[in-house]
């Protein structure tokens, strides 16, 4: 609906008027992307369904997930959005277990948790990651299945939420970044010495690939790849080389004070996250890590960089005209 809203804008400003020009309606573009970016904001809607206040222990019993405004009672929660990843996603959690079980083993004050979100998947994603909860245990590992497809960005904020950790890993589900460079953003985490408030962000970044990639690349997608950076470091976040890493740590704190003020639900969540951070004067790291491009990615290279690149500008617009604001928590209904 927003595309056709912005498109009939557009149209209009481009078509010669009666006189044929069409100097004077390009004028009036930009305070009409501004108008169309104010009304159609959505405003964070972290309410849940009765459904996803609930996980399900090894044998069934139902039990109401944490809040992320409870005191932390773990010391690494884990969250991993998940949809349509019944085939991907078993690699990746055999990776993160064996990993957990061994730093637990050698450190045994260590302490986490796996949350797998289920983000409206169709096929057997939570049958899956239920699998490893009936395995290790829910205490260890707990599987959140969201009634309706909310997006990414939605499914790790409805992690994270529920999340019981000191500090709290976002991981993707391909395993594109392999879990033991978790060690590399925690080292992140501590050089930025997050006293007294606590408050630090780590970003793994695959910035350090990028002219290798670009070796590999068709020349129309580095062109999408770098009018992207642009678009980033032009309208939302300055000195983060890479936004969209799926490897991020954040401190409880930092992860309370960006989540509750999150608004984009798909592919440019992790944008907003940062430039939220920033408003906030938050310190982040960025951190090298290794990555691996694997097969079956959900995004679209063409129209799912479009859409990235139209969130950014309403990013943008939206706190620059009021229509979204930066809130300091939300609480979960």
């Amino acid at each position: 609906m927003v595309w056709i809203v912005f498109s009939w804008f557009l149209f209009n400003a481009l078509l010669p008027d009666c006189k044929g020009n069409k100097g004077d309606n390009l004028i009036f573009l930009p305070f009409q992307v501004l108008i169309i970016a104010h009304v159609t904001a959505g405003m964070v809607n972290l309410t849940r369904h009765e459904k996803e206040k609930y996980f399900l222990t090894a044998t069934g019993e139902k039990e109401l997930f944490p809040s992320l405004h409870d005191p932390h009672s773990r010391e690494l929660s884990v969250v991993i959005p998940a949809y349509n990843e019944e085939l991907r996603m078993p690699v990746m959690l055999d990776e993160a277990m064996e990993y957990l079980e061994n730093r637990q083993k050698q450190h045994p004050s260590f302490t986490y948790e796996v949350i797998v979100v289920d983000d409206g998947s169709k096929d057997k994603t939570t049958e899956v990651a239920m699998r490893y909860s009936r395995k290790y245990g829910a205490e260890k590992f707990r599987v959140l299945t969201l009634v309706r497809n909310r997006g990414k960005g939605g499914a790790v904020r409805m992690g994270t939420m529920s999340s019981r950790g000191r500090v709290i890993l976002m991981a993707d589900a391909d395993g594109a970044t392999k879990f033991a460079d978790i060690d590399k953003v925690e080292a992140g985490i501590n050089d930025l010495n997050p006293k007294p408030e606590n408050m630090a962000i780590s970003c793994g970044s695959r910035a350090h690939l990028e002219q290798e990639s670009v070796a590999q690349r068709s020349m129309f997608r580095t062109f999408l790849m770098y009018g992207f950076h642009f678009l980033v470091w032009f309208f939302c976040v300055r000195g983060i080389k890479d936004t969209q890493c799926g490897f991020k740590l954040f401190t409880r704190e930092a992860a309370l004070k960006t989540f509750s003020s999150l608004h984009v639900e798909r592919w440019a969540f992790d944008v907003e996250l940062l430039y939220i951070a920033q408003c906030f004067k938050i310190p982040i790291a960025e951190v090298a890590v290794n990555w691996t491009e694997i097969e079956g990615s959900k995004l679209v290279p063409f129209w799912s960089w479009l859409q990235m690149g139209r969130d950014l500008v309403f990013i943008r617009l939206r706190y620059f005209t009021g229509a979204w604001s930066l809130q300091s928590s939300n609480k979960t209904d």
